[in-house]
């Protein structure tokens, strides 16, 4: 009788905490857990953490996307100048 009980606590513990936890910190909550378990689950909380990783963007990483976009149109915008000098379409 005991352990179906202990088991429903585990359980209802482990929903209520993932209701409380939000977006990151559940990925490095569950790649910290992997990682305390053992070799196997390193990797597992390796390819956790590197998925949050994949789907959350840093503003460093959205300031050094914007600047090489703009890079990037300059080159574009410099080489279409030329090619207009040149007398050939753009």
């Amino acid at each position: 009788m005991i352990q179906p009980v202990r088991r429903l606590t585990v359980l209802a513990t482990l929903i209520a905490g993932s209701l409380m936890l939000q977006g990151c910190l559940v990925g490095a909550v569950v790649g910290t857990a992997g990682a305390v378990v053992g070799g196997a689950a390193k990797a597992t909380g390796a390819v956790v953490g590197a998925g949050v990783d994949a789907v959350t963007t840093s503003d460093e990483e959205t300031r050094a996307r914007r600047e090489r976009e703009q890079r990037d149109d300059d080159r574009e915008q410099r080489r279409c100048e030329q090619r207009r000098a040149a007398g050939r379409p753009c």
